[in-house]
């Protein structure tokens, strides 16, 4: 069965491709290289023992979109993952935000509709719940105002593909991911930002190797435990094997709506400050951090309650925070050797 990954050669995405091609899909990746480069495709050689196709294309150019699923019609499923993903960014420029994660999902739900059958599995967010009113999280809390363009880039996406399913022959899953984090154990592929680190454990980990001077705690006033803000972080493996479940799930007919949404995170929220005394135990080395005032569009407090996927799924998060750490120092080791 031939799978198409938009974005596949990013974080998330080429993990997936990696679990796809174990299972034995044929998968075609297609990637603008925006946020990633083509030495992705080496790593998941060396891991998997083929390379996926690949094709560099931009889903925001609507006619290369078109030629595209023209030449590919006997596609079985496509995972989305091809979206602008940092929420700082996002509220400094919101417009390409929305150019990017909307119009590239509208043009593919497009070429999907003219399909007697289509499986489409979205990468949302937790961001979605915004600053959810108890924890933990579950699918059925309410979708809060949004905190930032890069959330409501999600909300408005989960909304259009609702409203796709509903008259068209396209089933689709939503996967609400908390905060993936960690690297395949292979260390041939991990979390690559261009420029400067959006994401924390990436900025730990550059940190951690002397790229950066100091990291910036934003926000010690939080009403949290230790005062910095909570997230649920999950294994990368863990999220891309999910995935595979969800396809599967919608490929095998097992689903019993048009869209099904599903949380995934380990269902334990940890601060800030001890994501960083996790990196300094599983490291050796002591981070320098500083605290500085809090960031606009970032919440208190957000971990999922996982039981709806556990139970339908029959997917759980199996890596530590510790494990997860240990495999983002081990790759960002590799990379700056």
């Amino acid at each position: 069965m031939k799978i198409v990954v938009t974005g596949g050669l990013g974080f998330i995405g080429s993990h997936t491709v990696v679990e796809l091609q174990n299972e034995g899909y044929e998968v075609v990746v297609v990637d603008n290289l925006s946020n990633t480069s083509l030495s992705v495709l080496d790593g998941i050689q060396n891991i998997t023992g083929k390379v996926p196709a690949f094709e560099k294309l931009d889903l925001r150019e609507k006619e290369k979109v078109q030629n595209f699923f023209k030449r590919h019609p006997d596609i079985s499923g496509v995972i989305h993952f091809a979206a602008s993903k940092a929420v700082g960014e996002s509220v400094e420029n919101p417009l390409l935000y929305y150019e990017n994660n909307i119009n590239t999902l509208v043009y593919v739900l497009q070429e999907l509709q003219l399909k007697p059958e289509a499986n489409f599995i979205f990468s949302s967010s937790c961001t979605v719940y915004g600053q959810a009113e108890t924890m933990p999280i579950t699918e059925n809390a309410s979708i809060q105002t949004a905190m930032s363009p890069y959330g409501n880039t999600k909300q408005i996406g989960e909304e259009i593909i609702t409203d796709t399913a509903k008259v068209t022959n396209i089933n689709a899953i939503l996967l609400r991911y908390f905060n993936p984090i960690g690297a395949h154990p292979s260390t041939e592929i991990g979390e690559l930002p261009i420029g400067v680190p959006q994401n924390l454990v990436p900025f730990i980990t550059q940190t951690g190797f002397g790229l950066r001077k100091e990291l910036s705690v934003y926000g010690d006033d939080y009403p949290t435990p230790d005062g910095t803000a909570v997230r649920d972080y999950i294994h990368v493996v863990d999220l891309a094997k999910a995935h595979v479940i969800a396809l599967q799930r919608l490929l095998n007919k097992k689903n019993t709506a048009k869209v099904e949404t599903f949380n995934l995170g380990t269902g334990t929220g940890s601060s800030v400050l001890e994501v960083i005394h996790t990196f300094e135990k599983v490291s050796g080395k002591k981070l320098p951090y500083k605290i500085v005032g809090r960031r606009e569009g970032d919440i208190t407090s957000a971990y999922a309650n996982t039981d709806k996927a556990n139970t339908i799924l029959g997917w759980k998060a199996q890596s530590t925070l510790e494990q997860a750490m240990a495999s983002a120092w081990k790759w960002e080791q590799k990379i700056r050797r």
